[in-house]
């Protein structure tokens, strides 16, 4: 076999593979679209995989899926443990929805127990996507690079107005200080990020100042769609939402 058969032979499997990937990513984005399509309405906990169950922010976790359970969302996170396995966990005790979006990692991630939606991921931008398509507030623990990855992603997201502005929510002042800090102090300075930016985020301390901010930006997105005239597929259930105020 001359050296340009051989050549060709090589490009030709890489080009299988790379339409197998694309088929089984096709997939993925299928499977998440159909098991999700009507879960809502959803509230996603991202943090740090790597909290036990004595750990405050744990805890924290626990009584903000709790919180949110009982009023009638469904909670969503990665699945795996620590912040994720503790917003499942509250979700669970409360008798909400509770959904977890998998994905197989050399560490950390093994599925936590208390999913009554479990769904298993290879590729981590499809996953991605679906812990943001689904929600309508993002409830962000401390955490490390995943997370911050996946506060950015959905500030980019609401920022150039490719996702509607639900509100992100920053658990822990004192984790998340430095970091707005740095945002007003060198990137807005820069002009790498304006003032109404920076309205995006919303730092709380407790699973009660976190309902008030999301049923307050649900009633205000309800209120504008009924005067436009327009309806959502969960509207009834929003309106149940609010009620039980």
């Amino acid at each position: 076999m001359s050296s340009e058969e051989k050549r060709i032979i090589e490009e030709l499997k890489i080009k299988q593979g790379d339409t197998w990937r694309v088929l089984k990513i096709m997939s993925e984005f299928v499977k998440g679209f159909d098991e999700l399509a009507r879960v809502g309405p959803g509230i996603t906990f991202f943090g740090s995989s790597r909290f036990d169950e004595n750990n405050p922010y744990y805890l924290l976790a626990y009584r903000t899926a709790y919180l949110f359970g009982s009023k009638g969302f469904t909670i969503i996170t990665g699945g795996g443990p620590g912040i994720m396995e503790a917003a499942n966990r509250g979700a669970m005790d409360a008798g909400a929805l509770s959904v977890g979006l998998n994905i197989q990692i050399p560490r950390e991630q093994t599925q936590n127990k208390y999913q009554n939606l479990s769904l298993e991921f290879d590729y981590f931008f499809v996953r991605k996507v679906m812990l943001l398509k689904y929600s309508m507030a993002y409830a962000i623990f401390p955490g490390g690079f995943g997370t911050l990855d996946e506060l950015f992603e959905a500030l980019t997201l609401i920022q150039t107005g490719k996702s509607p502005a639900f509100p992100i929510l920053l658990f822990g002042s004192d984790y998340w200080k430095h970091m707005i800090d740095y945002m007003k102090g060198t990137m807005l300075r820069f002009n790498t990020i304006s003032q109404e930016d920076l309205q995006l985020i919303t730092v709380v301390d407790s699973p009660e100042e976190a309902l008030e901010v999301v049923l307050e930006n649900i009633k205000s997105a309800m209120d504008k769609m009924e005067k436009e005239g327009l309806q959502a597929y969960n509207m009834e259930k929003l309106k149940d939402i609010i009620n039980r105020r």
